[in-house]
């Protein structure tokens, strides 16, 4: 018989490589997948969250409405980094342990923000788009990335992998983060400024900050309009960092040069207005779709939970 009762999410865990399934099926643990047979994920989370010891979960929410029905639940085992979709105040007054996998995707998605700066750029998606719908025409004149000033909000662990990255294309870089730094800036040739001014002399500006009360809609009307009219925007973060109004009314109108997300306010990307846009590369939150990405994920997200299924304990619970 099962010690723990487990739901699993997100669609991608254990599906490349089976060990974090096998690691919670060896510990006692009968893993419940769900969506089952593609149906609605809240009402199937309705239906079975009663019986959960512990939850792997993905991008969904987890409101106090949800949670109310979580009579068993002990710890909710985020498979990525951030939580604002979890109900933090609600997870902390019924001891609800909430962690997540810090730095098992950085490399992946800090790959991808590189190759989206590419992108935009040098309009590969245009061009590709083009020649496939067979109206090849002469090459979209881009920019280049070489000597340019990057700016990067957030020096986390992404961020930082982002610099590194930069430094064969000798790149000036600008940072702003509310912990900097300082040793590494300095041994990558860059410096922290504020924020208006990264934005103000930035080229190309990445944003790799956590979604909170004081980050929200930092990229608003007043700092787009900062920026260069052939500047691109790329966020590989989280949505809601970007007002999505005002990014749509400056590509539109071509106050900037171009943008590149793979995380917006409300997702599927398909239905944003933002879709409409030839100036706008858009990704369906694939900063973490790499098979090491996954692998790393999977394994730090089912191990958190048996952590604190058997101990009581894990280091990467979050400090609520």
């Amino acid at each position: 018989m099962s010690k723990y009762t487990v739901l699993a999410t997100p669609r991608s865990f254990a599906k490349q490589d089976p060990q974090p399934l096998t690691l919670l099926e060896s510990r006692g643990c009968q893993v419940i997948r769900l969506p089952i047979h593609d149906g609605d994920l809240r009402e199937q989370l309705w239906e079975y969250l009663p019986q959960a010891d512990g939850i792997i979960a993905g991008l969904e929410s987890y409101d106090a409405s949800l949670l109310e029905r979580a009579k068993k639940l002990k710890v909710i085992s985020r498979y990525g980094v951030g939580v604002d979709n979890v109900d933090i105040s609600f997870t902390k007054a019924r001891n609800i342990v909430v962690t997540n996998t810090p730095g098992a995707n950085s490399d992946s998605v800090a790959d991808l923000a590189v190759a989206l700066m590419l992108c935009a750029a040098r309009h590969v998606c245009q061009m590709n788009q083009r020649i496939h719908a067979g109206q090849e025409k002469k090459p979209l004149s881009g920019v280049e990335m070489w000597k340019k000033t990057l700016g990067i909000v957030g020096t986390g662990r992404i961020g930082k992998g982002v610099i590194a990255r930069v430094g064969g294309f000798k790149m000036n870089v600008l940072a702003y983060d509310a912990y900097p730094d300082e040793g590494f800036m300095s041994s990558h040739n860059g410096k922290y400024v504020d924020l208006d001014t990264l934005f103000s002399e930035s080229d190309f500006i990445s944003l790799h900050a956590p979604l909170n009360e004081d980050t929200k809609s930092m990229v608003n009307q007043k700092r787009i309009a900062l920026m260069k009219k052939d500047a691109i925007l790329v966020n590989t973060a989280r949505g809601g960092l970007i007002d999505e109004d005002a990014l749509f009314n400056a590509l539109k109108n071509g106050l900037i040069g171009a943008a590149a997300l793979d995380a917006l306010m409300n997702e599927p990307a398909s239905n944003s207005p933002l879709a409409s846009l030839e100036n706008c590369i858009l990704t369906p939150h694939a900063g973490a779709a790499t098979l090491e990405a996954g692998l790393n994920m999977g394994m730090m997200a089912a191990q958190n939970l048996l952590d604190v299924l058997e101990k009581n304990s894990c280091r990467y619970a979050l400090e609520l």
